[in-house]
């Protein structure tokens, strides 16, 4: 079992786990090449980085570079580009009773920067559980790419 903490990324070998916590409204994207049994897996904090006047610090908070870098990473350690697939979740409305309307829909921004930036980057989304107002743990197998969700008021499911 590997852990991914917020705003980081990681990639493992099968028969490695992935798994991260506290996905509220941040986003986990998951990435696999089945051809190397290579999983990926970005814990994601915010839609963009063209925001953060302090980018450099934090690069794999933001959607926008973290998708990249763990494309990067995932190819440096013998993936091919063509054959990553994707999966994603969180993205929850947390904050609702906040008047703050960009705060209260950062859940959905930032589902659809990932989704924008795996859609720049050609790679498609094959499974996603987004939105709702629930947060989750996310475990990304690297022995066959499935991606497991647990939620405490909801159970758990796998895609």
């Amino acid at each position: 079992m590997i852990t991914v903490g917020i705003a980081d990324l990681n990639i493992a070998h099968a028969p490695d786990i992935l798994v991260t916590y506290a996905l509220g409204s941040c986003i986990g994207i998951c990435l696999y090449d089945a051809s190397r049994k290579l999983a990926g897996l970005s814990h994601i904090m915010l839609p963009s980085a063209a925001q953060a006047p302090n980018i450099a610090s934090q690069p794999m908070k933001f959607a926008d570079t973290a998708v990249e870098m763990l494309i990067h990473k995932m190819e440096a350690a013998g993936a091919h580009r063509a054959l990553l697939k994707a999966k994603i979740a969180g993205g929850a409305t947390m904050f609702s009773g906040l008047s703050n309307s960009s705060i209260a829909n950062i859940g959905q921004r930032n589902a659809q920067a990932v989704k924008m930036e795996l859609l720049r980057q050609r790679i498609p989304i094959i499974a996603e559980d987004t939105g709702k107002d629930f947060g989750r743990t996310l475990l990304l197998s690297a022995e066959d790419g499935s991606m497991r969700i647990k939620s405490a008021t909801k159970g758990e499911w796998v895609f």
